[in-house]
This record gives C-alpha cells, structure tokens and sequence, in this order.
C-alpha cells in the first residue's frame, strides 16, 4: 500500500512541476509562491478546526494531532527548511528549461542516501554505489546539453539554486524521516496531519512576511504580477502529492529511501510536459541523461529492497 502511495505521490508531484513552470512564465516568483502556500494553507485548514472542535475526523485519516510548542517546534523546522528549497526552486524553475530542472531534482535520493550515509550511519552497497555514480554521470552528461542552449553549469546562478533546491529537498527528506519515526525507534513521533497541516500554516507566515518586507516594497521595478489558474493548480496537486507522501511514510515497513526514489520518478511526467507543453529543446539528449538518471535510481532501488 504504502509503495502504491508513493507512485501516485510521483505522478502527482510531475503534475506539480509543470504547472508551477507554467503559473512561473513572466511572472513574479514571491507572489506566486505566496498564493500557492494560502491556497495549500486553505485546504487543511478545515481539518485543523474539526479536529480541534469535534470528533467528526476522529477515526479518520483526516484528523489532525494536536500538541504545543515542544511538538510545533519541530513542525516549524521543517517549514524554514522546505519553504527555502522552494524559494531557491521557484527562481531557478522560472530561468531554466523544465527538462533540465527535473533530472538535477531526480538526483535527490542519491543526495538522501549521501545524508544518510553520513547521518544515520548507514553504508552503501555494490548496488547503491552504482546508483550513485550514474545519478554523478548523468549530472555531468546533463550539464554538457546545457550547454546548447546557453546554460553554463559552472557559472550560472540559477543552476546553483536548483542544485540547492535539491540538497534541501533532500534534507527535508531525512528529516521527514526523524519526524514520522516512533520514539521508540530514535523519532518524534509526529502526527502525519498534523505536520502537512501546520508546516503549511507556518509557511503561509513566512511568505506574508516576504512579500510585504521584500517584494512590495519594489514591485514595480521588478517582474509585475499575474494571475494565472495554473496557481491554483500548484497548490492542489502539490498538497494531493504531499498527502499521499506523508500517508505512505506513516505505514508500517514504509522506507523513506524507497519512497524517495518513487517519488522522484515524477520526473518523467514533468519531462514529457516540457516536451509537449513548453516545446523545450535538445530532447533527445536530454532524454539519455534522463535515462542514466532513471537506471541510477533503479540500482539505488535494487540496493535499497
């Protein structure tokens, strides 16, 4: 069950990514990600004030935990976290072709593994030092088709922020996995619902904050801003992905390293958007560093079961 959860997670995350490219176009970034975090924020805020009032959601998987600060603590570290990988994303996301976007942030579970390794301890197999050094070629082989379309890997800013994006991506990752693990085991603990809830709420602070102390201020000399329903999908495919995310890591035998890797599949949907949608080119060749990037993460999956 919990390994089905995590394919429609990663279909539903691809969907995510290229309808954030497309609320991105000639658009301004702090306001987009502003919406996108009340809209996600609207969404749970219904299950916060049922659980908290009645007993409506309790025997459901809806039902959000309650807790105080020593609880809330953790859930706003995890805000601070994401909400810097998608400020660093959103920028890089709006400069860069969504096909080269989606391979670099494919390589997020080898930098899961690397944070394990160093983290929690563990040690790479034959199989995973394999995954890791075809996600490390694939990188390489994606950074020489940058370059036929102007993208200098070595030196441009955007990259950095997507190669960042990814590393706190992946950070957010293990975190996840300290958060939902029992006490027993070394974790906190938390309430599934209650982290996707609150982290969204928090987020929904920050950006306020954002765009009133950064982005107003000098709206118009910078990017003007436009609605565009493609806002408003971001935020309901990004919160049925993370749902369905949280839900499969909260199950029994669930691996965060498995379901990382699943997930980071949605890069195939968001390639083919960008192919079809956004007519990027240089396919072909980005399709072969696609590829090595898919057969990393089955090596890393084979090395991982």
């Amino acid at each position: 069950m919990w390994l089905f959860l995590a394919f429609m997670s990663a279909v539903l995350l691809g969907c995510y990514d290229s309808f954030k490219k497309n609320a991105l176009k000639a658009n301004a970034v702090i306001p987009v990600l502003t919406l996108n975090t009340l809209f996600s924020s609207l969404i749970f805020l219904p299950f916060i004030v049922l659980s908290g009032t009645s007993n409506v959601l309790d025997t459901t998987i809806f039902h959000v935990g309650s807790g105080g600060w020593d609880v809330h603590k953790y859930i706003v570290l995890k805000s601070v976290i994401v909400l810097s990988s998608w400020v660093l994303g959103y920028f890089g996301m709006k400069h860069l072709p969504l096909t080269i976007v989606g391979p670099i942030n494919a390589t997020r579970p080898v930098m899961v593994l690397v944070g394990a390794l160093l983290v929690f301890g563990e040690r790479l197999n034959v199989w995973q030092w394999i995954g890791v050094l075809l996600a490390v070629a694939s990188f390489l082989l994606l950074s020489r088709s940058g370059k036929k379309e102007g993208i200098d890997f070595k030196h441009d800013h955007w990259i950095y922020m997507i190669v960042g994006a990814a590393v706190l991506g992946a950070l957010s990752g293990l975190y996840d996995k300290y958060l939902m693990a029992p006490v027993e085991e070394g974790g906190v603990g938390l309430d599934r619902m209650m982290v996707q809830s609150w982290y969204n709420i928090y987020q929904l602070l920050m950006m306020t904050a954002m765009l009133f102390l950064l982005w107003w201020p000098k709206h118009k000399e910078t990017t003007p801003f436009h609605w565009s329903w493609s806002i408003l999908g971001v935020s309901l495919f990004l919160s049925a992905a993370d749902f369905m995310y949280f839900y499969s890591l909260s199950l029994p035998s669930a691996m965060i390293s498995i379901v990382s890797m699943v997930r980071r599949g949605s890069v195939v949907v968001s390639f083919l958007f960008g192919a079809l949608f956004f007519h990027e080119k240089n396919l072909r060749a980005k399709a072969l560093d696609l590829a090595l990037v898919l057969l990393g993460m089955l090596f890393l999956y084979i090395g991982s079961h």
